[in-house]
């Protein structure tokens, strides 16, 4: 059995060369979560190694990250209420900021409004809060009659999959809140088949057993997992351990993370190609970008046009779609569907949130967040 350690004490690394071992030592005091089984995933003979490039960040990521840390510790308390349509989002931090009041109060706005049926923890792995804590949440939502569906995303069923096939309270809460009547999603985020272990498979059997359907999204990363060979061995893998590959994501711009973005026209040239070396279960799989202004599927990318759907308005797109362009923001007139608010001087609110044009965009708004 692999051996579980849910956090790693960087001086007992002895892979790798001493600058990456230095390098994993300042990674490690920006409060990221490791174990050795994950790292022992890693090739360290391979500079390239994809597993290496999804944990260990790049020194531009690193500064990024001083930035994230300075603001948590000026704004410690991280948790969110957001509303999306006929989903709720309880946007999570961790068992220490996220208190029974914030719990209970979007629990209240939930129950009062009988449209919402889905509830989404969003912001934190729901995995790395306590067993207790989620089971907390996982009851009282599931008490409220008009809720039918509670999704939390996670990386542990990858990067710890212990957590989840030796936690027996956690199954056993699972099994007492997902049923034919109410379902707990897990979103998974699996990014490459060598994640895909004997210990990870057992994972999503243990969820799956217990009631639980687990799904994945990915991001398409570049030197990671942007071959058609890579991704649609991850499509296979998943289907076959019975977890529904459910979204491929264009990788969302943020400071400092430019290098692992792809061209649009790119990034849906290798997914088609992936889905045509893929069964028909693979396929189910749709190309999309969590935008501010909604989740947005790319339908094709043909003759310098992108054809594109707004997935919870179903409104359809046909726009310019130059080579560069790496997102939404990059195609010519893509305001033409929202309104890009203006940031107040001296304001700590995101820009992230659009002025929609329509009802209906309104509710996709709304929806998504992070997705």
């Amino acid at each position: 059995m692999a051996k579980r350690k849910d956090r790693m004490d960087t001086g007992q690394l002895t892979a790798g060369t001493q600058a990456e071992r230095d390098q994993f030592e300042q990674y490690a005091e920006k409060c990221v979560l490791w174990n050795e089984y994950y790292l022992n995933l890693i090739d360290w003979s391979d500079p390239h190694d994809p597993i290496q490039k999804l944990i260990l960040p790049n020194g531009d990521e690193l500064n990024m990250m001083d930035r994230i840390w300075a603001a948590v510790n000026e704004f410690p308390n991280g948790a969110e209420i957001n509303r999306g349509g006929d989903c709720f989002r309880i946007r999570l931090s961790s068992d220490e900021a996220l208190t029974d009041s914030e719990i209970e109060a979007g629990l209240q706005q939930i129950a009062a409004n009988s449209e919402i049926s889905s509830v989404m923890l969003t912001g934190e792995d729901g995995l790395t809060l306590t067993t207790p804590k989620l089971r907390d949440i996982l009851t009282k939502a599931s008490e409220i009659d008009h809720v039918r569906i509670i999704r939390f995303g996670s990386r542990m069923p990858v990067m710890n999959p212990m957590r989840i096939y030796e936690d027996e309270d956690l199954l056993e809460t699972i099994k007492q809140h997902s049923s034919s009547e109410k379902r707990i999603y897990v979103m998974a985020h699996i990014n490459h088949p060598r994640e895909l272990t004997a210990e990870a498979k057992r994972g999503f059997t243990a969820l799956q057993q217990a009631g639980a359907v687990v799904v994945n999204q990915t991001p398409v990363l570049k030197g990671i997992n942007d071959d058609p060979d890579v991704l649609s061995d991850l499509l296979d893998q998943l289907s076959w351990a019975g977890v529904t590959p459910y979204d491929l994501f264009i990788h969302r711009p943020e400071a400092d993370n430019s290098d692992s973005g792809l061209p649009l026209s790119e990034a849906y040239r290798i997914v088609e190609q992936a889905k045509a070396r893929t069964s028909g279960l693979g396929k189910r799989v749709r190309l999309s970008m969590s935008h501010p202004s909604g989740k947005i599927e790319i339908v094709a990318i043909k003759d310098g046009k992108a054809y594109l759907k707004y997935l919870r308005s179903g409104h359809m797109l046909t726009i310019d779609c130059p080579e560069e362009a790496s997102w939404f923001d990059d195609l010519p007139d893509h305001e033409q569907d929202w309104n890009q608010p203006e940031k107040e001087a001296g304001s700590n609110a995101s820009a992230d949130v659009p002025e929609p044009k329509t009802w209906q965009q309104t509710r996709s708004t709304w929806h998504v967040i992070h997705d």
